[in-house]
């Protein structure tokens, strides 16, 4: 019996898992779920995984690890982790003659062909090119991006891309408010797109709209926001805010809905914003979705006619270069991920918002990043 060892390594999560290969049909023989931030390498999680779950003894032949970050010569720093790895020190660790590390998009768009029909959701039908290129993007812990071009003998060369760390690009005056606010409580020069459109991202939107609340707390999440804020990740007791704010929009919360609303729209531009970048008119389009969504979110289909909001794509919906195909993979079930990049994607918000005043401009960038002058204002509901 031969067997194979899959890994997936965010800065979240980590999920590793051992495969029966029979031919050419595989099996899993064990799986594990690991909190990331609760160790301190991949090397003493992989040495235990395979110490509980590989009990015969059996030879593990292979294993192959997608990582949450650029890999460059067997060698990767992941993104969200203070880890560097190297591929063949891992293979030690874990007792393995060969292990791979990837990139964690760039290897997906090996996988989008092998897809089931259960594994995706059908948005707009169009005339999708086989042989033109593929883009896939998803929120986690940040923000995925990769692309795929098909080669003269029809295999797939994946274009690994750390697209997520552009720079946000505020698209009213409601978000430059909430840029300048973030980078200053943040303390960054600069605010990548995947401090928006992530699962972190939703809990700084929803810390955003806190602040614009002013004083008293506005949300009974208030002493939990502050508590995600301010401790580490890993922390133990640490309250999952994104998690917490996804089930409160679920619930009809206004304060949550309102995150949730400029999270999306976030995220949908972002979406766009790859397809103009990546693909030709015609060509097929992937969304990954992340670990946090819910199979309802395929509602999102209805929302499809926003992607043509993005004025370069307003002339063939039918063959938008987004594609044809929303991808829902395997152990993604959630409601954020599959509504993230369609639901008031690209036209939500496109033009700037008029205040109660009546006007829109400059003067609202005072009262420390809130869509009014005076903070102990609600923000704008």
């Amino acid at each position: 019996m031969t067997l194979l060892l899959a890994g997936d390594l965010g800065g979240t999560k980590t999920l590793l898992a051992l495969y029966r290969s029979d031919g050419d049909q595989l099996s899993c023989v064990a799986r594990e779920r690991y909190i990331s931030a609760e160790w301190p390498h991949l090397g003493p999680m992989l040495k235990s995984f395979l110490a509980d779950h590989n009990n015969n003894g059996a030879e593990v032949a292979a294993g192959c690890i997608a990582v949450a970050g650029p890999v460059r010569q067997g060698r990767a720093h992941i993104t969200n982790l203070p880890w560097d790895l190297e591929q063949s020190a891992l293979a030690a660790d874990g007792g393995l003659k060969q292990l791979e590390l990837v990139n964690d998009f760039a290897v997906l768009v090996y996988g989008l062909p092998h897809l089931s029909e259960e594994q995706q959701v059908v948005l707009q039908q169009g005339e999708a090119d086989p042989q033109g290129p593929i883009a896939i993007l998803g929120a986690g812990t940040g923000l995925g991006m990769a692309s795929g071009v098909r080669l003269a003998n029809g295999a797939l060369m994946t274009l690994p891309s750390e697209g997520g760390h552009r720079e946000f690009p505020p698209r009213n005056a409601e978000e430059i408010l909430m840029l300048g606010w973030l980078r200053r409580e943040l303390q960054l020069e600069r605010l990548s797109i995947e401090r928006i459109v992530s699962g972190t991202g939703l809990g700084l939107v929803f810390l955003w709209l806190l602040h614009c609340g002013g004083e008293p707390p506005i949300s009974d999440l208030h002493q939990a926001a502050m508590d995600w804020h301010q401790q580490a990740p890993g922390t133990p007791g640490r309250p999952d805010l994104p998690a917490l704010v996804a089930q409160r929009a679920r619930e009809g919360d206004v304060l949550a809905s309102k995150a949730e609303q400029i999270w999306l729209g976030a995220y949908g531009s972002a979406a766009g914003d790859l397809a103009l970048q990546t693909l030709p008119p015609g060509a097929s389009g992937w969304a990954a979705a992340p670990p946090s969504s819910n199979s309802s979110g395929c509602k999102a289909r209805r929302s499809w006619h926003r992607c043509a909001a993005k004025a370069v794509l307003k002339a063939s919906s039918t063959s938008c270069p987004c594609g044809p195909w929303w991808t829902l993979m395997p152990a993604c079930s959630a409601p954020l991920a599959v509504r993230a990049c369609w639901q008031d994607a690209f036209n939500n918000g496109l033009s700037r918002p008029t205040h109660t005043d009546g006007k829109t401009g400059d003067r609202h960038h005072r009262g420390g990043g809130c869509p009014r002058d005076n903070r102990q204002s609600r923000p704008r509901i």
